[in-house]
């Protein structure tokens, strides 16, 4: 016991003088490896990091009452506007199902397109554990209309029928793809105008603020969004997500909706300061403006390989292509990606902040030397 308090003491120490801390846990992964697969495979942006430490030592009051926390709420007012309420959370699936679950009654149903993440890779979330109904939407690029809405917006009063009560869209899309401010606009409108709440799945949306060159309250706030998942470890951060109110009318109290679905945490310091460390500066768009950029050059570089085709609109950080099936196994054992489409044969390819010019280059080669063997 007497060797573990010298030691508890001297990493103290180590840490308030700048010192590296002994830890006992051994790197077991190559630091200088890529992959192409998720920009969830991305570590932690070393400001992120740095903040995180910050925000370490000394004794703070949990679950959300600590300062940190409290100073998010004005920095998410100064992206969203003054009525903006922030709820950090563990993760984009808890996110979504908190958000939803605050804005349906238990007879309530969501309309969101096919390909939605909360219809496609929640594992059944929003169902099991919001007890929802998802009203899916075939769409040609992940993207809602108010022609592709009305599809689902039907059935108001009918007894039979799980009530429409929200829409839901992702911005930017699983597909890649983004809304422009007008699109989102008419659609929550139209939603507005059939008495349905908006609610947007932004795991990516500072990768779709930085393509559009606007502020992300252009596409929310603005245009008449009423609630938000905010992403963040999509865009460098160890860990959480934020559900935003941007119209706290007709917004149930979320506060017991996240403790009831297990995303309360207890050290939410440690997540709010990721958050105050991406969106008080410029952290947030030089990260996903960096993604976006190394997609385009992805895209560029294999648009010259033969045999090689981009199926879909390069828009943020996301490539899809097509190429032959063989070929996209053995690359898969050089670089991590993901296929999209198992019957097509479709690969979808993600850049991170931390992809660099060389990685996509050397990927971009090995993608040719593959093609030609």
């Amino acid at each position: 016991m007497t060797d573990q308090n010298d030691q508890n003491t001297e990493n103290a120490r180590n840490t308030e003088n700048g010192a590296a801390p002994h830890t006992d846990a051994v790197r077991r992964h190559d630091p200088q490896m890529r992959g192409f697969a998720s920009d969830n495979y991305a570590g932690v942006h070393p400001e992120v990091l740095a903040a995180i430490a910050l925000a370490n030592g000394g004794h703070q009051v949990s679950y959300g009452a600590d300062v940190y926390t409290q100073a998010l709420q004005e920095v998410f007012r100064a992206h969203f506007g003054p009525a903006a309420e922030v709820f950090p959370v563990f993760n984009g699936t808890g996110a979504n199902v908190t958000a939803l679950q605050a804005v349906t009654e238990r007879w309530g149903a969501v309309i969101c397109a096919d390909s939605a993440h909360i219809n496609t890779d929640e594992c059944g979330a929003p169902e099991r554990m919001g007890g929802l109904k998802l009203l899916t939407v075939p769409t040609p690029d992940g993207k809602l209309t108010p022609g592709l809405i009305d599809r689902q917006a039907y059935g108001l009063d009918d007894e039979h029928r799980a009530q429409p009560q929200v829409l839901s869209i992702t911005q930017s899309t699983e597909l890649g793809t983004l809304y422009t401010p007008e699109e989102i606009t008419a659609i929550c409108d139209h939603a507005h105008e059939l008495g349905l709440t908006v609610h947007m799945d932004g795991s990516r949306i500072a990768n779709a603020a930085a393509a559009l060159g606007v502020p992300m309250a252009r596409f929310t706030t603005d245009a008449g969004v009423d609630l938000l998942s905010f992403g963040g470890t999509k865009n460098g951060l160890l860990l959480g997500e934020c559900v935003v109110v941007l119209r706290p009318e007709g917004v149930r109290s979320i506060r017991y909706l996240r403790k009831m679905s297990m995303q309360l945490a207890s050290k939410m310091r440690f997540v709010s300061v990721q958050f105050e460390a991406l969106l008080a500066g410029d952290l947030w768009l030089r990260s996903a403006a960096h993604a976006n950029a190394m997609a385009r050059r992805l895209e560029q570089a294999v648009r010259g390989i033969d045999g090689v085709s981009v199926v879909r609109p390069v828009q943020a950080n996301a490539v899809f292509a097509l190429l032959p099936r063989e070929v996209s196994e053995r690359l898969q054992k050089r670089y991590r990606f993901y296929f999209w489409n198992e019957a097509t044969g479709e690969v979808r390819w993600m850049c991170s902040f931390d992809t660099t010019e060389a990685d996509v280059d050397g990927f971009a080669a090995a993608i040719a030397e593959e093609m030609a063997a």
